[in-house]
Protein backbone atom coordinates (compact mmCIF):
# COMPACT_ATOMS: atom_id res chain seq x y z
CA UNK A 1 0.00 0.00 0.00
CA UNK A 2 1.55 3.28 -1.09
CA UNK A 3 1.49 6.43 1.02
CA UNK A 4 1.10 9.39 -1.32
CA UNK A 5 1.06 13.11 -0.61
CA UNK A 6 -0.16 15.86 -2.87
CA UNK A 7 1.26 19.21 -1.76
CA UNK A 8 -0.28 22.34 -3.26
CA UNK A 9 0.93 25.84 -2.44
CA UNK A 10 -1.92 28.20 -1.57
CA UNK A 11 -2.59 30.91 -4.22
CA UNK A 12 1.12 30.64 -4.94
CA UNK A 13 1.97 33.60 -7.20
CA UNK A 14 -0.36 35.96 -5.36
CA UNK A 15 0.90 34.76 -1.97
CA UNK A 16 4.51 35.43 -2.99
CA UNK A 17 3.52 38.95 -3.97
CA UNK A 18 1.71 39.52 -0.66
CA UNK A 19 4.65 38.12 1.28
CA UNK A 20 7.15 40.38 -0.44
CA UNK A 21 5.02 43.53 -0.30
CA UNK A 22 3.30 43.99 3.07
CA UNK A 23 1.06 46.68 1.55
CA UNK A 24 -0.67 43.93 -0.46
CA UNK A 25 -1.57 41.76 2.51
CA UNK A 26 -5.30 41.40 3.08
CA UNK A 27 -6.07 42.97 -0.29
CA UNK A 28 -7.53 41.32 -3.41
CA UNK A 29 -4.41 40.73 -5.51
CA UNK A 30 -4.60 39.67 -9.15
CA UNK A 31 -1.35 38.54 -10.80
CA UNK A 32 -1.75 39.64 -14.41
CA UNK A 33 -0.75 42.28 -16.88
CA UNK A 34 -3.50 44.82 -17.42
CA UNK A 35 -5.02 45.01 -20.86
CA UNK A 36 -7.72 43.57 -23.06
CA UNK A 37 -5.51 40.65 -24.15
CA UNK A 38 -4.23 39.60 -20.75
CA UNK A 39 -5.40 36.66 -18.64
CA UNK A 40 -5.18 36.10 -14.89
CA UNK A 41 -2.15 34.06 -13.78
CA UNK A 42 -3.28 33.86 -10.14
CA UNK A 43 -5.64 35.46 -7.67
CA UNK A 44 -5.35 35.84 -3.91
CA UNK A 45 -8.08 34.37 -1.74
CA UNK A 46 -9.37 37.90 -1.13
CA UNK A 47 -9.87 38.27 -4.90
CA UNK A 48 -11.40 34.82 -5.24
CA UNK A 49 -14.31 35.82 -3.02
CA UNK A 50 -15.37 38.13 -5.89
CA UNK A 51 -15.26 35.25 -8.38
CA UNK A 52 -11.83 36.00 -9.84
CA UNK A 53 -10.09 32.85 -11.04
CA UNK A 54 -6.93 31.89 -12.86
CA UNK A 55 -7.08 31.90 -16.68
CA UNK A 56 -10.04 34.29 -16.92
CA UNK A 57 -9.56 37.45 -19.00
CA UNK A 58 -8.04 40.24 -16.93
CA UNK A 59 -10.75 42.67 -18.03
CA UNK A 60 -13.40 40.36 -16.59
CA UNK A 61 -11.45 40.08 -13.33
CA UNK A 62 -11.38 43.88 -13.16
CA UNK A 63 -15.15 44.04 -13.66
CA UNK A 64 -15.75 41.45 -10.95
CA UNK A 65 -13.41 43.15 -8.49
CA UNK A 66 -12.81 46.83 -9.37
CA UNK A 67 -10.75 47.32 -6.21
CA UNK A 68 -8.31 44.54 -7.10
CA UNK A 69 -4.60 45.32 -7.10
CA UNK A 70 -3.06 44.12 -10.37
CA UNK A 71 0.56 42.94 -10.13
CA UNK A 72 2.56 41.86 -13.19
CA UNK A 73 3.92 38.30 -12.84
CA UNK A 74 7.55 37.74 -11.88
CA UNK A 75 8.28 34.14 -12.84
CA UNK A 76 11.96 34.37 -11.94
CA UNK A 77 10.96 35.01 -8.34
CA UNK A 78 8.27 32.33 -8.36
CA UNK A 79 10.72 29.74 -9.72
CA UNK A 80 13.22 30.60 -7.00
CA UNK A 81 10.61 29.98 -4.29
CA UNK A 82 9.52 26.78 -6.06
CA UNK A 83 13.11 25.52 -5.85
CA UNK A 84 13.12 26.21 -2.10
CA UNK A 85 9.97 24.18 -1.67
CA UNK A 86 11.34 21.36 -3.85
CA UNK A 87 14.42 21.16 -1.63
CA UNK A 88 12.15 20.69 1.39
CA UNK A 89 10.34 17.84 -0.38
CA UNK A 90 13.62 16.12 -1.19
CA UNK A 91 14.65 16.04 2.47
CA UNK A 92 11.80 13.60 3.03
CA UNK A 93 11.76 11.52 -0.16
CA UNK A 94 13.50 11.24 -3.51
CA UNK A 95 10.18 10.26 -5.08
CA UNK A 96 8.92 13.74 -5.97
CA UNK A 97 6.87 14.33 -9.14
CA UNK A 98 6.40 18.06 -9.80
CA UNK A 99 3.21 18.98 -11.63
CA UNK A 100 3.95 22.71 -11.84
CA UNK A 101 5.80 25.37 -9.87
CA UNK A 102 3.32 25.12 -7.02
CA UNK A 103 2.30 21.48 -6.67
CA UNK A 104 3.80 18.00 -6.58
CA UNK A 105 3.16 14.39 -5.69
CA UNK A 106 5.40 12.73 -3.10
CA UNK A 107 5.66 9.02 -2.34
CA UNK A 108 6.50 8.77 1.37
CA UNK A 109 5.94 5.04 1.75
CA UNK A 110 9.59 4.79 2.87
CA UNK A 111 10.55 8.33 3.96
CA UNK A 112 14.18 9.42 4.29
CA UNK A 113 13.41 10.97 7.69
CA UNK A 114 11.90 8.54 10.18
CA UNK A 115 8.23 9.37 10.71
CA UNK A 116 5.37 7.66 12.53
CA UNK A 117 3.00 8.17 9.59
CA UNK A 118 2.48 9.82 6.22
CA UNK A 119 0.29 12.35 7.99
CA UNK A 120 3.16 13.31 10.28
CA UNK A 121 5.43 13.69 7.26
CA UNK A 122 2.90 15.99 5.58
CA UNK A 123 2.64 18.06 8.75
CA UNK A 124 6.43 18.36 8.94
CA UNK A 125 6.69 19.44 5.30
CA UNK A 126 4.00 22.08 5.70
CA UNK A 127 5.66 23.41 8.85
CA UNK A 128 9.03 23.67 7.10
CA UNK A 129 7.48 25.46 4.13
CA UNK A 130 5.86 27.97 6.47
CA UNK A 131 9.06 28.52 8.47
CA UNK A 132 11.45 28.78 5.54
CA UNK A 133 9.36 30.57 2.91
CA UNK A 134 6.70 32.37 5.01
CA UNK A 135 4.08 30.76 2.74
CA UNK A 136 1.41 28.16 3.33
CA UNK A 137 0.68 24.89 1.58
CA UNK A 138 -2.21 22.46 1.69
CA UNK A 139 -1.68 18.71 1.68
CA UNK A 140 -3.64 15.59 0.86
CA UNK A 141 -2.62 12.19 2.22
CA UNK A 142 -4.01 9.05 0.58
CA UNK A 143 -3.15 5.62 -0.81
CA UNK A 144 -2.77 6.93 -4.38
CA UNK A 145 -2.33 10.03 -6.55
CA UNK A 146 -5.99 10.39 -7.56
CA UNK A 147 -7.21 10.49 -3.98
CA UNK A 148 -4.30 12.60 -2.67
CA UNK A 149 -5.05 15.34 -5.20
CA UNK A 150 -8.71 15.47 -4.19
CA UNK A 151 -7.70 15.52 -0.52
CA UNK A 152 -5.27 18.44 -0.88
CA UNK A 153 -8.14 20.64 -2.07
CA UNK A 154 -10.47 19.60 0.75
CA UNK A 155 -9.31 21.99 3.51
CA UNK A 156 -7.72 24.79 1.48
CA UNK A 157 -6.11 27.11 2.27
CA UNK A 158 -3.43 26.02 4.74
CA UNK A 159 -5.14 22.69 5.34
CA UNK A 160 -4.47 18.98 5.66
CA UNK A 161 -6.87 16.16 4.81
CA UNK A 162 -6.26 12.44 5.13
CA UNK A 163 -8.06 9.62 3.32
CA UNK A 164 -7.22 6.29 4.95
CA UNK A 165 -7.60 3.07 2.93
CA UNK A 166 -10.61 1.96 4.95
CA UNK A 167 -12.34 5.30 4.28
CA UNK A 168 -11.97 5.40 0.49
CA UNK A 169 -15.36 4.03 -0.54
CA UNK A 170 -17.37 6.08 1.98
CA UNK A 171 -15.46 9.22 1.01
CA UNK A 172 -15.88 8.81 -2.73
CA UNK A 173 -19.50 7.74 -3.09
CA UNK A 174 -21.18 11.13 -2.31
CA UNK A 175 -18.81 13.15 -4.50
CA UNK A 176 -20.08 14.63 -7.78
CA UNK A 177 -18.74 12.62 -10.68
CA UNK A 178 -17.02 15.79 -11.97
CA UNK A 179 -14.37 15.29 -9.27
CA UNK A 180 -12.92 12.47 -11.36
CA UNK A 181 -10.11 13.83 -13.58
CA UNK A 182 -11.17 13.92 -17.21
CA UNK A 183 -14.87 14.33 -16.47
CA UNK A 184 -15.54 17.75 -17.93
CA UNK A 185 -18.85 19.31 -18.84
CA UNK A 186 -19.33 17.17 -21.96
CA UNK A 187 -18.62 13.88 -20.19
CA UNK A 188 -20.64 15.00 -17.17
CA UNK A 189 -23.63 15.52 -19.46
CA UNK A 190 -23.19 12.09 -21.06
CA UNK A 191 -23.05 10.47 -17.64
CA UNK A 192 -26.10 12.43 -16.49
CA UNK A 193 -28.02 10.90 -19.40
CA UNK A 194 -27.25 7.52 -17.80
CA UNK A 195 -28.50 8.75 -14.43
CA UNK A 196 -24.99 9.22 -13.06
CA UNK A 197 -24.55 12.29 -10.87
CA UNK A 198 -22.25 11.00 -8.12
CA UNK A 199 -19.31 8.65 -7.90
CA UNK A 200 -21.65 6.28 -6.06
CA UNK A 201 -23.97 6.24 -9.09
CA UNK A 202 -21.01 5.42 -11.33
CA UNK A 203 -19.92 2.64 -8.98
CA UNK A 204 -23.05 0.68 -9.94
CA UNK A 205 -21.93 0.27 -13.57
CA UNK A 206 -19.88 -2.74 -14.67
CA UNK A 207 -16.52 -2.12 -16.29
CA UNK A 208 -17.65 -3.80 -19.52
CA UNK A 209 -20.60 -1.45 -19.88
CA UNK A 210 -18.50 1.66 -19.29
CA UNK A 211 -15.86 0.44 -21.77
CA UNK A 212 -18.52 -0.26 -24.36
CA UNK A 213 -19.80 3.31 -24.03
CA UNK A 214 -16.57 5.26 -23.46
CA UNK A 215 -13.71 3.02 -24.59
CA UNK A 216 -10.51 3.06 -22.53
CA UNK A 217 -11.78 6.07 -20.57
CA UNK A 218 -14.65 3.88 -19.40
CA UNK A 219 -12.13 1.52 -17.78
CA UNK A 220 -10.54 4.48 -16.03
CA UNK A 221 -13.95 5.67 -14.79
CA UNK A 222 -14.61 2.22 -13.36
CA UNK A 223 -11.27 2.22 -11.52
CA UNK A 224 -11.55 5.77 -10.17
CA UNK A 225 -15.09 5.15 -8.90
CA UNK A 226 -13.53 2.48 -6.69
CA UNK A 227 -10.62 4.66 -5.64
CA UNK A 228 -8.13 2.66 -7.70
CA UNK A 229 -5.12 4.41 -9.22
CA UNK A 230 -1.98 2.34 -9.85
CA UNK A 231 0.13 5.21 -11.20
CA UNK A 232 3.48 5.52 -9.45
CA UNK A 233 5.07 8.82 -8.45
CA UNK A 234 7.62 9.38 -11.20
CA UNK A 235 10.48 11.80 -10.47
CA UNK A 236 12.60 13.27 -13.24
CA UNK A 237 10.05 12.65 -15.94
CA UNK A 238 11.50 13.23 -19.40
CA UNK A 239 10.36 16.19 -21.48
CA UNK A 240 7.24 15.33 -23.47
CA UNK A 241 6.49 18.66 -25.15
CA UNK A 242 7.81 22.21 -25.43
CA UNK A 243 5.83 25.14 -26.76
CA UNK A 244 5.48 28.90 -26.81
CA UNK A 245 2.43 31.04 -27.46
CA UNK A 246 1.39 34.66 -27.59
CA UNK A 247 -1.84 36.64 -27.39
CA UNK A 248 -2.05 39.51 -29.86
CA UNK A 249 -2.89 43.12 -29.08
CA UNK A 250 -5.59 42.88 -31.74
CA UNK A 251 -7.26 39.93 -33.43
CA UNK A 252 -5.64 38.92 -36.72
CA UNK A 253 -6.80 37.18 -39.88
CA UNK A 254 -5.24 33.84 -40.79
CA UNK A 255 -3.11 35.26 -43.60
CA UNK A 256 -1.68 37.85 -41.19
CA UNK A 257 -0.25 35.24 -38.81
CA UNK A 258 2.98 34.33 -40.63
CA UNK A 259 5.30 36.79 -38.80
CA UNK A 260 3.88 35.74 -35.43
CA UNK A 261 4.20 32.02 -36.22
CA UNK A 262 7.84 32.45 -37.25
CA UNK A 263 8.62 34.53 -34.15
CA UNK A 264 6.92 32.12 -31.74
CA UNK A 265 8.47 29.10 -33.49
CA UNK A 266 11.87 30.63 -32.78
CA UNK A 267 11.03 30.86 -29.06
CA UNK A 268 9.90 27.24 -28.93
CA UNK A 269 12.91 26.09 -30.95
CA UNK A 270 15.38 27.83 -28.63
CA UNK A 271 13.66 26.27 -25.60
CA UNK A 272 13.85 22.83 -27.21
CA UNK A 273 17.63 23.17 -27.59
CA UNK A 274 18.00 23.05 -23.80
CA UNK A 275 17.13 19.36 -23.69
CA UNK A 276 19.12 16.49 -25.19
CA UNK A 277 15.90 14.76 -26.29
CA UNK A 278 14.61 15.27 -29.82
CA UNK A 279 11.08 16.43 -30.65
CA UNK A 280 9.44 14.76 -33.65
CA UNK A 281 5.95 16.29 -33.92
CA UNK A 282 5.26 19.93 -34.76
CA UNK A 283 2.09 21.40 -33.27
CA UNK A 284 0.27 24.60 -34.19
CA UNK A 285 -2.35 26.00 -31.80
CA UNK A 286 -4.79 28.77 -32.67
CA UNK A 287 -7.46 30.46 -30.57
CA UNK A 288 -10.18 32.40 -32.36
CA UNK A 289 -11.64 35.70 -31.20
CA UNK A 290 -14.57 33.62 -29.90
CA UNK A 291 -12.12 31.53 -27.78
CA UNK A 292 -12.46 28.42 -29.93
CA UNK A 293 -9.20 26.46 -29.82
CA UNK A 294 -7.84 24.60 -32.85
CA UNK A 295 -4.71 22.46 -33.06
CA UNK A 296 -2.97 20.99 -36.07
CA UNK A 297 0.02 18.66 -35.91
CA UNK A 298 2.38 16.83 -38.23
CA UNK A 299 5.16 14.28 -37.69
CA UNK A 300 7.69 14.29 -40.54
CA UNK A 301 9.70 11.16 -41.33
CA UNK A 302 12.78 12.83 -39.83
CA UNK A 303 12.54 15.32 -36.95
CA UNK A 304 13.13 18.98 -37.89
CA UNK A 305 16.84 19.69 -37.63
CA UNK A 306 16.79 23.49 -38.01
CA UNK A 307 14.63 26.41 -37.00
CA UNK A 308 13.85 27.00 -40.68
CA UNK A 309 12.45 23.48 -41.09
CA UNK A 310 10.48 23.77 -37.86
CA UNK A 311 8.95 27.11 -38.85
CA UNK A 312 8.18 25.86 -42.37
CA UNK A 313 6.15 22.96 -40.98
CA UNK A 314 4.30 25.27 -38.59
CA UNK A 315 3.39 27.57 -41.49
CA UNK A 316 2.24 24.60 -43.57
CA UNK A 317 -0.02 23.59 -40.69
CA UNK A 318 -1.64 27.02 -40.82
CA UNK A 319 -2.69 26.24 -44.37
CA UNK A 320 -4.70 23.27 -43.05
CA UNK A 321 -7.05 25.55 -41.09
CA UNK A 322 -10.34 25.64 -42.98
CA UNK A 323 -12.44 28.13 -41.04
CA UNK A 324 -14.14 31.04 -42.76
CA UNK A 325 -11.48 33.46 -44.11
CA UNK A 326 -13.07 36.26 -42.09
CA UNK A 327 -12.31 34.43 -38.82
CA UNK A 328 -9.97 36.38 -36.58
CA UNK A 329 -7.49 34.89 -34.15
CA UNK A 330 -6.40 36.19 -30.75
CA UNK A 331 -3.62 33.69 -29.95
CA UNK A 332 -1.11 31.46 -31.70
CA UNK A 333 1.15 28.79 -30.23
CA UNK A 334 3.85 26.62 -31.78
CA UNK A 335 5.35 23.57 -30.15
CA UNK A 336 7.26 20.31 -30.42
CA UNK A 337 6.05 17.04 -28.95
CA UNK A 338 6.84 13.35 -29.31
CA UNK A 339 10.25 13.75 -27.70
CA UNK A 340 12.62 10.79 -27.80
CA UNK A 341 16.15 10.15 -26.65
CA UNK A 342 18.76 11.45 -29.08
CA UNK A 343 20.04 7.97 -29.92
CA UNK A 344 16.54 6.91 -30.98
CA UNK A 345 16.57 9.67 -33.58
CA UNK A 346 20.14 9.09 -34.78
CA UNK A 347 20.41 8.15 -38.42
CA UNK A 348 16.99 9.37 -39.45
CA UNK A 349 18.53 12.33 -41.25
CA UNK A 350 20.47 9.89 -43.41
CA UNK A 351 17.45 7.73 -44.13
CA UNK A 352 15.02 10.47 -45.11
CA UNK A 353 15.31 13.70 -47.03
CA UNK A 354 13.29 16.66 -45.78
CA UNK A 355 10.57 18.27 -47.82
CA UNK A 356 8.09 20.85 -46.61
CA UNK A 357 5.03 18.65 -45.96
CA UNK A 358 1.40 18.96 -46.81
CA UNK A 359 0.38 17.94 -43.30
CA UNK A 360 -2.80 16.21 -42.32
CA UNK A 361 -4.91 17.44 -39.44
Amino acid sequence: MRKILHIDMDAFYASVEQRDDPALRGKPVVVAWRGARSVVCAASYEARTFGVRSAMPAVRAERLCPQAVFVPPDFVRYKAVSRQVREIFLRHTDLVEPLSLDEAYLDVTAPKIASPSATATAQAIRAQIREETALTASAGVAPNKFLAKIASDWNKPDGLFVIKPAQVEAFLRPLPVSRIPGVGKVMEKKLAELGVATVGDLHAFAREELEARFGSFGARLHARARGVDERAVEPNQPVQSISAEDTFERDLLLHELEPAIVRIAEKAWQASRKTERIGHTVVLKLKTAQFRILTRSFTPEAPPATLQEFAAIALALRDRVDLDPSTRYRLVGVGLSGFREAEESAGQRELFSFETPAPAE
